[in-house]
């Protein structure tokens, strides 16, 4: 999937008013993303994305992740994003909804299991056929 693409999905689902509304929630994502999950992950899920988002995954190889609670995930997204909480929430959902169709399913799968039960709410909870890979 194209940077262009990702975008415009992100856009799409989150129900968004612009295109800089999509960067920015999908920037903020990425990042926490990479704060939260092993550096490695985050860097092979980095390397199924085109290199605009990729950027925002790297950095971090080698590194373990930070255990956060899903509540500090939104908190750390609303605050890189300048929304609230509960905008946050949609634009998270939103993003992981677009990557699960963005890299391969074992890809996804690996990415997922860096993450608590408690994020459950957070995930896509099929995989999403509407939109093209």
């Amino acid at each position: 999937m194209k940077y262009d693409e990702f975008v415009k999905h992100v856009e799409s689902v989150a129900q968004l008013n612009s295109r800089e509304e999509a960067e920015r929630a999908t920037r903020a994502t990425l990042e926490t993303i990479r704060e939260r999950i092993v550096g490695d992950e985050a860097n092979h899920l980095a390397a199924q994305l085109p290199e605009e988002l990729a950027g925002y995954l790297r950095g971090r190889e080698g590194e373990s992740g930070q255990a956060f609670s899903m509540q500090d995930f939104i908190s750390k997204v609303s605050e890189k994003e300048g929304v609230d909480p509960t905008a946050a929430v949609i634009h998270i959902r939103s993003v992981f909804t677009v990557l699960q169709d963005a890299v391969t399913p074992g890809e996804f799968a690996d990415f997922q299991h860096n993450f608590s039960e408690d994020y459950a709410e957070l995930f896509p909870i099929s995989p999403s056929s509407e939109l093209p890979a």
